[in-house]
């Protein structure tokens, strides 16, 4: 291992720290040792004091501790033992003390309160968790109350109380109005700690109907809501000014006792008209700094983490232009204990001695108990070697065997505290607990600290050595500290070496051993300089640097403490850094920073920027454009490989030219083409070109600057170099076949610099491998030659070298190619398929014989193919898909098969040529999988109180469906509910949820099972709840009107004109339908109902889900159905109907025979006069007969005089007869004359005319 060291640190971090304290030895936090070192049991985790638990969730009382062995748990309630194996539904985890109530059988969690408390047990001792009181939150509902209107006069003050019911925790407090907006509260009228709502003085516009206050409860997530207040003010002439007069608190003073710690809370609530302002005060002296919170528009004085300082007497004040009044409240603090000295754990050697000590403090002072493996320490087994002296355990002397776990406890009347601190005698040898062969690589001349880490007990004793050397390293340069480590003042080159450190106690010793080696240190040798330098022009930084050669340097540059952008204009080179066209945003300091492994160094300097001259300043007024072209090009100083190029800027219409880009054109090869030479800076005029031999070259040269390129300079004369042998071969040399009787030889060429003379020809040789046959050769001009009547796929030797007229290029390499390939002609034998789970098979198969072959082997291939799926009418792709093994292999996996499916596969042996022949198929059917993700799941929310999921069958089931499993759970923002799961069969696609929380949105997670488990999942969230009733759109008077199997429903809106609607629908068996509604009209019939049954109907939008009408409940009316007895085939009934006929026959007879004695039937005369009760009745016996029913029927008109007229669809008797006499038919349906005949004008006028038919004759004789 290395360890690298800064020298700025100083040596390194000490890891492990061992020293004496009361003769008490420190165990080192190491895994080696905490592994297997015998330990008592600690507590390191458990639930809190007050455990209040959800009601709704299973219960979770946590409890784990560590030690070796590792300790088993009890637990007691109420102060018994808690028999967990009696109980089925308690559970204890594994490893752990952990309790877990689950209540998914049933059960009461209520059953469960009381006060819990764990023990963890091993050989050495007994630990105890604090006493955990264990609570089921509560949330119960509000007491039924009928709340009187409230009426005041304005001007007066007022108190709504709320008296919320009692929860655990206590519920949060708010009011809002029906419409669920919060009352608002300034300092006229504001809620109270106690949940109350005071006004100081009310208004008019405090009237309303709906003040109502609320109550949240946490655990449960649900609101209570109390019945509403109604408030009305009445107004008065002129509302009197008031003083102010304290609401809260109540009497002349008041006082407070506050917990140490706790926040402390002092309410002031004042009537008054003007609305009073607060303010508060503490006599003889400031409110506490730093602590104080003004709350409530400064009702409200809030003290943070009181403490003792913080007693005394405050008061409260009150004030309008009226006057003020004050109100003193006396605050006490008092505190729970809390500790000053918490017990530690002791570790001692045999003999030694130690002590442990439990100090706490608190008002009043709590008192001191100490315990011993959870039993009172006065009736514990007597320990010679212990002794009591009140809050402190003294050891003297300990002896193996007397381990045991203490426990201090310190309570007063406000609570308790309870630690757990052991006594471990230990022995043990010395154990090395820090790397070994370390290596530590530290810079010259800096301090430097060896750490050798260790433990043992008794403590040993540690010495170093250097190279194996007997003396002990102690004295002048080296410093051996308490812990061990080795400290070096100054490190030099002799200290280089191996170290050793040694540790030994009366049961044995131990030994590491460090290298360590010293490297030279970072040096900055040449800084950068202070500079100012002029605008646009070029300036250097220097950084030279000198370091230790094995140590990895990087050099890094600041500007302004940042890490400097290196654009176009800024080059760092080795040793400087270089800035093109300085401009004013280059002002700054700059620092070079040189570093390795193991230090670095730095230097500075400041650049200041010029001021321009006047002519800058004219021309920074100017636009910015590229610069003019270079020129005036010049060739000098020219030799067979080189010259030099010279040239005159262009104007840098006002950007400084930052680079110039030189470029070349060639007349042979490829005429007209520019190519880039080089680059130089902006700030130089002339290069020194290298060329290459037997090019005719031109030259031209591109200026560059912040905007961009300029146009070309005009091209400079042309210079021939003279021509030389080519200096390098052909690249990229391959021999590849394209057929199976050739083999292609192709290179890529010299380009026209690398030909270095006239008629550039290439020199190819080849021939076959491991033959012992002489090289063939051939000369051509271009880039490929190929080679006919090979062999298939034999190896051959090539090489292609340049040459020109001035000579030949050097010696090529061999490059090995191939000949061609053809098709293989075996085929993989001896298939094996193997099922390894329901989505992969394995393969196995019997290596082909490389003659066979042909070519390169590229691979194995299956090719396979899904043939059908054990799922009946299931259609599948029979699509062939392929899968290769690469390389010479037996073996391969095939994978993402569809489970519940018989496939066919087939294999085939692949070169470069392609596929051989196919093998004999091989059929194998897959068992059943997981199904994949649900196709859909929608979410939909009709209203605010149901959500409906309806999801379909998974796209590929992968076997039998056994059904669906669905976990939910609700969310709102980053607090989540408990998940919730249901399940369902495989024809239920379609779930409907009643929310429960109307401000939490639902998380779903969807899955298919099969016999194997569960599939993917599909999730989805239920859908922002939109505050649609914000835009004003309603609902309302939905009506019904039922028959026995349809139902018209009505509703009223106030919608936009042809808005959608949807009519839902639900019957007692709770199947839930809709009808979507669009037009004009709202109404809807709903057809195809149950005669008798109830149901529930409500209207919402289409658009708008949550805009719904309340729900109307209506009843089908019943019908008769085929159980019923069909009345017709009654005896009774049909004696009845006979009866019934046989009156009505002797009521004929009589009529006729009393007609033809001259009976008369008194007929409205011409004159239309209404009847009166002397019309009822005639002296000779005649009757008139009037009743409800012969009142005008629909279709009928009344004249002016009260008669009515006979519409042209009216039938009368006399119209059936044959002429106006009314004679008997040959059948005797007609009887005498029926009415009396008028005339012709008197039937066209406007009477009616009343014939006597048979049946008012029964009525009037009735």
């Amino acid at each position: 291992m290395v360890v690298w060291r800064m020298p700025l640190s100083h040596a390194g971090v000490l890891l492990f720290c061992l020293h004496h304290l009361i003769t008490a030895i420190e165990v080192p936090l190491h895994p080696n040792i905490q592994n297997d070192l015998n330990q008592p049991p600690t507590i390191t985790k458990q639930s809190v004091k007050n455990h209040i638990v959800d009601p709704r969730d299973n219960i979770l009382i946590e409890c784990e501790a560590k030690g070796f062995p590792s300790p088993t748990f009890t637990w007691t309630r109420n102060g018994k033992f808690f028999n967990i194996a009696k109980d089925s539904r308690v559970s204890m985890a594994r490893r752990s003390g952990t309790l877990n109530v689950d209540f998914r059988s049933g059960g009461r969690p209520e059953d469960y309160e009381g006060e819990y408390q764990c023990f963890a047990r091993n050989e050495f001792g007994t630990a105890l968790s604090n006493k955990i009181l264990l609570q089921v939150s509560r949330s119960p509902l509000w007491p039924k109350e009928n709340l009187d209107p409230v009426v005041v006069e304005e001007g007066s003050s007022l108190v709504l109380q709320c008296n919320p019911p009692p929860g655990m925790p206590p519920p949060v407090i708010f009011w809002m109005s029906s419409s669920m907006e919060p009352i608002h509260q300034d300092k006229r009228v504001s809620q109270g700690l106690n949940g109350d709502l005071y006004f100081s003085n009310v208004m008019l516009p405090d009237t309303r109907t709906d003040y109502s206050c609320n109550a949240r409860f946490h655990f449960t997530h649900t609101i209570q809501q109390k019945f509403p207040f109604s408030l009305k003010v009445l107004t008065t002439q002129g509302i009197t000014e008031k003083i102010p007069a304290f609401l809260v608190p109540s009497g002349t003073s008041s006082s407070k006792v506050v917990l140490r710690g706790e926040d402390l809370l002092m309410e002031c609530i004042a009537s008054g008209v003007p609305a009073p302002d607060i303010m508060w005060f503490k006599k003889g002296g400031e409110l506490p700094s730093g602590k104080v919170k003004f709350e409530n528009f400064n009702k409200t004085l809030r003290i943070t983490g009181v403490s003792e300082e913080d007693s005394g007497e405050y008061f409260c004040m009150a004030s309008n232009k009226m006057g003020l009044t004050r109100h003193p409240i006396s605050v006490y603090v008092k505190a729970a204990p809390y500790w000053l000295d918490e017990p530690k754990n002791l570790v001692l050697a045999p003999g030694e001695s130690g002590r442990l000590v439990c100090r706490a403090n608190g008002t009043p002072k709590p008192v001191i108990q100490w315990l011993v493996n959870g039993e009172a320490i006065e009736t514990a087994p007597e320990n010679p070697n212990r002794e009591v002296a009140g809050d402190t355990l003294m050891f003297r002397d300990s002896q193996i065997g007397s381990s045991a776990v203490y426990q201090c406890n310190a309570s007063n009347e406000h609570g308790y505290l309870l630690a757990n601190a052991f006594v471990n005698i230990l022995d043990m040898a010395p154990r090395m607990l820090g790397q070994r062969n370390q290596l530590i690589r530290v810079i010259e001349y800096n301090r430097t600290r060896l750490d050798c880490p260790f433990f043992g007990s008794p403590i040993p004793m540690l010495r170093w050595f250097k190279n194996g050397q007997g003396s002990n390293l102690d004295g002048g340069n080296y410093q051996v500290y308490e812990n061990g480590s080795l400290e070096m003042n100054n490190a030099r080159k002799e200290d280089q070496g191996i170290y050793t450190c040694v540790a030994t106690n009366i049961l044995g010793k131990a030994e590491s051993q460090i290298r360590l080696e010293v490297k030279d240190g970072t040096r900055i040798t040449k800084g950068p300089d202070d500079q100012i330098v002029k605008r646009g022009s070029t300036t250097r930084l220097d950084c030279r640097i000198k370091s230790d050669p094995s140590l990895k340097l990087t050099v890094s540059w600041l500007k302004d403490s940042n890490p400097l952008y290196l654009g176009n204009r800024m080059r760092k080179d080795e040793g400087s850094l270089t800035i093109h066209g300085v401009a004013e945003k280059d002002q700054g300091v700059y620092t070079c920073i040189a570093s390795t492994e193991l230090d670095q160094d730095s230097a500075t300097a400041h650049i200041t920027v010029q001021a321009a001259s006047s002519p800058t300043s004219r021309m920074t007024s100017l636009p910015k454009d590229k610069p003019d072209p270079p020129r005036d090009l010049e060739l000098t100083d020219l030799t067979e490989r080189g010259a030099r190029l010279t040239w005159l800027p262009g104007d840098d219409n006002n950007s400084p030219i930052t680079d110039f880009v030189i470029q070349f054109e060639e007349d042979r090869y490829q005429p007209r083409t520019w190519h880039n030479l080089s680059t130089v800076r902006g700030n130089v005029n002339s290069a020194i070109l290298k060329l290459a031999p037997y090019v005719n070259y031109q030259f031209r040269v591109l200026a560059v600057n912040e905007v961009g390129s300029s146009f070309p300079s005009t091209p400079s004369e042309r210079y021939q170099t003279n021509g030389a042998p080519p200096e390098i071969n052909p690249s990229r040399v391959e021999g590849v076949g394209s057929s199976k009787n050739n083999m292609e030889i192709t290179w890529t060429p010299l380009n026209a610099t690398q030909a270095y003379g006239p008629n550039l020809r290439y020199n190819v040789l080849w021939r076959q491998r491991n033959t012992g046959e002489s090289w063939k050769n051939v000369t051509v001009r271009t880039s490929r030659y190929v080679v006919g009547q090979t062999p298939v796929y034999v190896p051959y030797e090539i090489k292609v070298q340049a040459e020109n007229d001035f000579g030949r290029g050097p010696e090529p390499p061999v490059i090995i190619g191939y000949s061609g390939e053809d098709y293989p002609t075996a085929v993989p034998a001896d298939i094996r398929v193997r099922v390894l789970n329901s989505t992969a098979v394995g393969l196995q198969w019997t290596r082909v014989p490389s003659s066979s072959i042909h070519g390169h082997l590229i691979e194995y291939r299956a090719y396979y193919w899904r043939e059908s799926s054990l799922l009946k009418k299931l259609w599948v792709s029979r699509k062939r898909q392929h899968v290769g093994f690469v390389g010479d292999r037996t073996r391969g996996v095939i994978g993402q098969l569809l489970p519940y499916s018989n496939y066919k596969v087939q294999m085939v042996v692949v070169n470069g040529r392609g596929d051989g022949p196919r093998s004999e198929i091989k059929d194998f059917t897959l068992p059943e999988g997981v199904p994949s993700a649900p196709r859909y799941l929608r979410v939909r929310q009709p209203n605010l109180q149901s959500i409906i999921l309806e999801w379909g069958p998974p796209e590929h089931p992968n076997g039998i469906l056994t059904g669906y499993s669905l976990q939910y759970q609700t969310f709102n923002g980053s607090r989540t509910g408990r998940m919730i799961q249901e399940t369902f069969s495989p024809n239920e696609t379609r779930f409907s949820l009643t929310r429960k929380d109307p401000l939490s949105r639902y998380r779903f997670s969807l899955r298919a099972r099969t016999q194997m488990g569960e599939g993917e999942a599909m999730k989805a969230e239920s859908p922002v709840i939109l505050n649609e009733a914000s835009f004003g759109w309603s609902l309302w008077n939905v009506t019904a009107l039922p028959n026995s199997n349809w139902a018209n429903i009505t509703w009223m809106h106030n919608f936009e004109p042809g808005t959608e609607f949807v009519v839902e629908y639900t019957n007692s068996n709770n199947t839930i339908r809709s009808i979507p509604v669009s037009g004009q009209l709202p109404s809807v019939q709903l057809a195809d109902l149950t005669p008798g049954m109830t149901y529930r109907v409500r209207v919402y939008s289409k658009e708008y889900s949550t805009i719904s009408s309340p729900y109307l409940i209506f009843e089908t009316s019943s019908a008769y159905t085929k159980s019923q007895v069909d009345i017709a085939t009654q005896g009774w009934f049909i004696g009845l109907m006979c009866a019934v006929a046989l009156l009505v026959l002797i009521l004929l007879i009589v009529c006729f025979i009393k007609r033809s004695k001259g009976g008369k039937y008194p007929v409205r005369e011409k004159k239309d006069v209404p009847l009166g009760p002397e019309d009822q009745k005639e002296e000779d016996g005649s009757f008139d007969y009037s009743d409800e029913d012969n009142k005008p029927l629909q279709g009928s008109q009344t004249s002016l005089d009260g008669t009515i007229k006979q519409q042209e669809s009216d039938d009368s008797l006399v119209d059936y007869g044959e002429g106006g006499d009314g004679q008997f038919n040959e059948d005797g349906s007609f009887i005498g004359q029926y009415t009396v005949k008028k005339d012709k004008d008197e039937t066209e006028g406007n009477e009616s005319s009343e014939a006597t038919s048979p049946v008012n004759a029964i009525y009037s004789l009735a």
